[in-house]
Order: structure tokens, then C-alpha cells, then sequence
């Protein structure tokens, strides 16, 4: 068997999840930025990736752009501040009217808008910007035109590692504690998915066990991950410590879910497409093996 196609992200968030992945033989990952995996895993071009939740929402349309499920066996995601999801405004939350949002993530604008729409009752503009792209340019003094934008949405490493200056922002917002304020539960950012339909397929069934084990593994070993990976994304090592081992969220449960579906709603709610519900991929790894027994 060829060896299956998982698309991740490098943030130090998804350290947690695949440190020791590439090392086995019967996976390949495929490094890229969160708003590309889920057409990557449509397309065939993955078996696998860890998907923004707001995309494994999007209905599919049979052959062209085929729905998602959810494999339960690791999830990015947090109960409480997530520290790398953040709103940075230059006005007050309740007088923001467009917010430049970091392309990299769908889930964190959808989230910011569900947000904004139950705190103060507004919808402001979305206006999409490469944040990997402008960000120095912003850093160095504003931007091409001298102007800093009103608000701006920010997910991974860069909210730590290349801030915008509190001056500039001095309100701000974490997008995961305001979620928590909200409703009690944690908040699910992205988590692995395949296609609908081949969650019983071999390839799937294995990727499944794999993904389980090694994070598994990796939940006993994370000051180690943190001393060997924090460096070389830039986090001071006490930051890391706490965000990975207090802050995040790896692993699925019952609340994490019902997170996941509260989000659901709200999302369809302020008009987001969606399907009607989310699909779950019921698998069985405690005995070595993971099977599907059906998406609901």
C-alpha cells in the first residue's frame, strides 16, 4: 500500500499531533496552511487532513466537492483562551466595521463573526489579507499606504511571534475565552477528516489507528516536544509550555463535540452555508484497529 496522504499544518499548535508521524513508513504528510487542507482531502489529493471545522461543514456536491467526516482520534482546539486566536482592534470591539482577516484560518472568521454578532449585534466586513505576506510591511510602520487597518484577525504563531504593537491595538480579544464566555464548552478549531464514504476503507482504517497512537504517545512526552520544537517556531519555551500543556486541547470527547455543534448552529445561523449536520466517523482503536460503523 502506498503510504496515505495526510495534509497538516507546522504551527506549534499541531506539534502535539504529528511529532513522530514522519518517521513511520506508512505515512507521508504534506505541510501546508489550514484554508487549503480541506479541498486538498476533497480533491483526492490527501487521504487525510486535519480540516477547519467551518469547512468540514460546507455540504459537498457528490463527485466534485465530496462532504467530510470527522475522525475523533485528535482535534486542535481549547477550553478556555486559546492565546493564538486573537482579534487586535485600534477602536472598541462594539465600534469595529470591517476586520482584516487572516487568510490562513476559515473557522477563526467564522468564529470572530458569530462573536461579534452576540456580543454587540454587528456584522462587520470581512476583508481578506495574507497575513504572512503584510505583516512585516505593517511591523515596519503601516502599511504601503501609511495606514493600519481598523481590526485585525490573527491565528498561530504569528499572534506570539510577530504582534502587531498593543499601541496600535489596544483592544483586543481571544476569540477562544470570548467562545467559552459564551457558552461553557470548549471550541474545536480544526480536527482530522477524510471524505465521506471511505472512513471504512483500509487506508482510512489505518491512518485512524496511527493518528490515535501517536497522540497517545506524544500526550506523555510534550516538555520534551516543547524543548525540542519551541525554538525553531520562535516561542519562548515557559509560553509554550503553557499554551501546549495548559491552554490546548487535543483530544475528542463528548463536549468537545457538542462544542463542535453548538458552533454548527450559530454558523448556520448567521448565514454561513452549511450542511445540516456535522459527520462523525465512529472509530474503534482501543483494540488496534479502526472501523467505521456509520456518519451521523
Amino acid at each position: 500500500m502506498d503510504p496515505i496522504r495526510i495534509a497538516c499544518v507546522r504551527y506549534l499548535n499541531t506539534v502535539v499531533l504529528i511529532e513522530g508521524l514522519a518517521a513511520l513508513d506508512e505515512i507521508a504528510l504534506i505541510p501546508t496552511v489550514p484554508s487549503r487542507i480541506a479541498d486538498m482531502v476533497r480533491s483526492g489529493e490527501a487521504d487525510i487532513g486535519l480540516v477547519s471545522l467551518v469547512d468540514a461543514l460546507r455540504p459537498g456536491t457528490e463527485q466534485r466537492t465530496p462532504a467530510l467526516s470527522l475522525i475523533p482520534v485528535g482535534m486542535i482546539g481549547c477550553d478556555g483562551p486559546t492565546l493564538t486566536v486573537r482579534l487586535f482592534s485600534s477602536v472598541a470591539l462594539d465600534r469595529v466595521t470591517r476586520i482584516h482577516a487572516d487568510t490562513d484560518s476559515h473557522t477563526s472568521v467564522a468564529l470572530a463573526r458569530i462573536l461579534m454578532k452576540d456580543r454587540f449585534g454587528i456584522d462587520p466586513a470581512i476583508m481578506g489579507f495574507n497575513a504572512r505576506e503584510h505583516m512585516p510591511v505593517w511591523l515596519s510602520g503601516g502599511a504601503e499606504d501609511g495606514s493600519w487597518p481598523e481590526a485585525m484577525l490573527l491565528i498561530g504563531d504569528k499572534v506570539v511571534t510577530d504582534s502587531p504593537p498593543a499601541v496600535r491595538y489596544p483592544h483586543q480579544m481571544d476569540l477562544g475565552e470570548a467562545w467559552h464566555e459564551l457558552t461553557g464548552l470548549p471550541f474545536v478549531y480544526a480536527a482530522w477528516a477524510c471524505r465521506a464514504g471511505e472512513e471504512a476503507s483500509p487506508r482510512v482504517q489505518l491512518a485512524a489507528q496511527l493518528l490515535d497512537r501517536q497522540l497517545r504517545h506524544n500526550m506523555t512526552r510534550i516538555d520534551w516536544i516543547i524543548t525540542r520544537r519551541a525554538g525553531e517556531h520562535r516561542w519562548p519555551i515557559d509560553l509554550a509550555r503553557q499554551y501546549l500543556g495548559t491552554l490546548l486541547r487535543f483530544q475528542i470527547g463528548e463536549r468537545e463535540r457538542a462544542g463542535a455543534e453548538s458552533f454548527a448552529a450559530r454558523a448556520r445561523a448567521i448565514g454561513i452555508e452549511a450542511a445540516p449536520a456535522l459527520r462523525w466517523a465512529s472509530c474503534n482503536t482501543d483494540s488496534g484497529r479502526a472501523a467505521t460503523i456509520g456518519a451521523t
